[in-house]
């Protein structure tokens, strides 16, 4: 059984929105397990024991919340080198383009070693359906590949 980590902050509702839309994409994947948390109360442990890891953040000031920050902070002493090739992919909610928050994210997970596995989703503004549809993609793409062990 493959385990789906996702990780997200969101202060207006907006980034939950999407994170629950990852998880219903993932789900959909037969023998997928999904482990939903905010980014406050995910752990080393969450993150070690998931196949893959989805995360997702507001776009504060140009860059990731200090939430998602904190996670990484938190974790990346004691992961970096168990989590190589790790499956990873990004939604980000935006108020402006995003690119901001998406390059700083890209960073931090070159240091992880994490590999992406999908392009990311970034919502520029209203969460529409058709990103929450584009947010379902990104979660079984990414259960499906791990459940698959392709990655």
């Amino acid at each position: 059984m493959a385990r789906i980590l996702i990780v997200y902050h969101s202060q207006t509702g907006n980034t939950k929105k999407m994170a629950e839309a990852v998880a219903e994409g993932a789900r959909t994947v037969e023998g997928v397990e999904v482990i939903l948390k905010k980014a406050a109360e995910a752990t080393l442990e969450d993150l070690l024991t998931a196949d893959g890891l989805a995360v997702g953040t507001p776009e504060n000031f140009g860059y990731m919340s200090g939430m998602l920050k904190d996670f990484f902070d938190r974790t990346y002493p004691s992961a970096q080198e168990k989590v190589f090739r790790k499956p990873f992919v990004v939604f980000i909610s935006a108020g402006n383009d995003g690119s901001g928050a998406l390059k700083a994210i890209e960073r931090i997970a070159l240091g992880y070693k994490f590999k992406t596995v999908f392009e990311p989703v970034i919502a520029k503004g209203k969460i529409t359906e058709e990103i929450l549809e584009k947010c379902r993609e990104l979660g079984g793409t990414i259960a499906g590949g791990c459940q698959m062990h392709i990655y």
